[in-house]
């Protein structure tokens, strides 16, 4: 592993003691000297007229910070009340290939008043995400499939076809993706993130995190400490050192299962529309047989990618759809389709300039944060069992991603979460949720220890904080971000 960490390390020492002796945040009378020269959001589209945007240049790679730099875009809407102003809120997007560029002017004005009159808000686009430098792997159109990039093995549970994606799909992100593609990765996503702190002028930021910026957080929160003020970690990812991106894969055969009855309750309710059963016991049986018959017998699909309904098509909607009750209805109208052998309209897709972008990004930091194992022979085990034990899956969680033939080693070994900082770190987690299942949420939890407290909310649905949790949730985090004032022990929210 090269020195990055070691080096890191050393020269916080000096800051963290400087930082103890400090005192504590208070209301900032005067806003601090930023080094960023904010302007219009020019060309970018849903950014509200509140909204500044500007470019920040980082080192391509940390450890020679002198060598190339490259670009990334960032943008803020101010405080409301400068006299009250307190600092900076953070908000990192998913992903990894989620930007929250525009999200200041979209669910930040979500926030409570007190927050967005005490916190500038600001967003960025990731590196190698447009229109910060971007990365592209010149993929084939039909490996920008979602159901191509989730791993779902063939009807027989074969994996012969994922293995083979693996490697057409590896060789075109090291034949394209340039350098930039090799220094992707959770670690120097936040290592940009405290480059940002210094080019915004503050001591200390708050962040809320989601889904895979949970993880993006927590990394940051880990390789500084001392920089962190109140941290929000919104449906969470687990933060395993040995298998990291692995884990969250897998994680989605516990995902179904947590929220498929609640789809199941909903999708045999009277009166619905959408109602595909009459009691929620037949709605699983009927998904497995629709998929089993697709399987078999694909439907034709013009204008989709694929262009054609099958099984793994269907369960990839399932996966897509379990991800917030307002999604259901997909879901719904597709098995009814299904069931008498036709298709709705084609899904609308994102421009493939955009597709390929994301898909650049997600593969080089899910594949640089660690490495993934090469044999085929133990893919196929994993396959075999998940499929025996979650049919709803299929196998696809214990699958192979294009990671199992990436040419790259990683360049340092995953970050490993701790309890060792300040207990300043918050986290608000649904019970069902089909991306970051609550016992992937508790790992985190037990990582960083007397670090954090949990919230554990009753509901439905990915994105827990002023989206799919509920009153007593939203009440608890945003009072943490308005006043800093955290429950004392962890919380279940009925």
């Amino acid at each position: 592993m090269p020195s990055t960490t070691r080096t890191l390390a050393l020269t916080a020492v000096p800051a963290a003691l400087l930082v103890a002796l400090l005192p504590p945040l208070t209301a900032q009378a005067v806003v601090p000297t930023s080094s960023l020269d904010w302007g219009p959001c020019a060309g970018t589209a849903g950014a509200g007229p509140r909204q500044e945007c500007a470019t920040l240049q980082v080192p391509m790679d940390h450890a020679d910070p002198d060598g190339p730099q490259i670009s990334l875009a960032v943008s803020r809407i101010p405080a409301e009340k400068p006299d009250a102003r307190r600092g900076v809120l953070l908000l990192i997007a998913g992903g990894p290939g989620g930007s929250s560029l525009n999200d200041p002017s979209g669910k930040g004005q979500k926030l409570p008043q007190e927050v967005r009159d005490t916190h500038d808000l600001i967003g960025f686009a990731p590196r190698g995400l447009a229109p910060s430098t971007p990365v592209d792997c010149g993929l084939e159109y039909g490996d920008l499939a979602t159901s191509r990039i989730r791993p779902w093995p063939a009807p027989d549970g074969s994996v012969d076809g994922n293995m083979a994606t693996a490697r057409r799909t590896a060789d075109a992100c090291a034949r394209n993706g340039g350098e930039l593609i090799k220094h992707l990765s959770t670690a120097n996503e936040a290592r940009d993130i405290d480059r940002l702190r210094a080019a915004l002028g503050e001591r200390k930021i708050s962040a809320w995190g989601v889904s895979y910026g949970t993880y993006v957080g927590a990394v940051y929160a880990q390789l500084f400490p001392h920089r962190t003020d109140r941290i929000v970690l919104d449906s969470v990812d687990n933060p395993d050192p040995t298998r990291v991106n692995r884990a969250w894969l897998a994680a989605h055969e516990q995902g179904v299962e947590d929220t498929f009855p609640h789809f199941a309750a909903w999708a045999s309710k009277p009166g619905n529309p959408d109602r595909v059963a009459r009691r929620a016991t037949d709605v699983r049986p009927l998904f497995l047989r629709l998929a089993a018959g697709l399987d078999r017998e694909p439907v034709p699909w013009p204008g989709a990618n694929p262009e054609e309904l099958n099984g793994n098509v269907l369960r990839q909607t399932m996966l897509d759809s379990l991800a917030s009750p307002s999604r259901y209805p997909t879901l719904a109208r597709l098995m009814r389709a299904a069931a008498q052998g036709t298709v709705p309209p084609a899904p609308e897709a994102p421009p493939e300039e955009l597709l390929q972008n994301v898909t650049a990004v997600g593969a080089g930091t899910l594949c640089n944060d660690v490495s993934w194992p090469t044999s085929q022979a133990l893919y196929e085990k994993g396959v075999a069992e998940s499929r025996a034990k979650y049919p709803l899956t299929a196998g696809m969680p214990r699958n192979a991603m294009l990671c199992a033939a990436w040419p790259y080693p990683p360049r340092e070994a995953p970050v490993r979460i701790t309890d060792r900082g300040p207990s300043d770190i918050l986290l608000v987690q649904n019970e069902r949720d089909v991306n970051t299942p609550l016992a992937g949420a508790m790992r985190m939890r037990e990582a960083l220890g007397r670090r954090a407290v949990m919230v554990t909310v009753n509901s439905t649905g990915h994105d827990a904080y002023l989206a799919n949790g509920n009153e007593c949730g939203d009440r608890t985090v945003s009072r943490f971000l308005a006043t800093g004032d955290r429950p004392t022990r962890d919380v279940y929210c009925r």
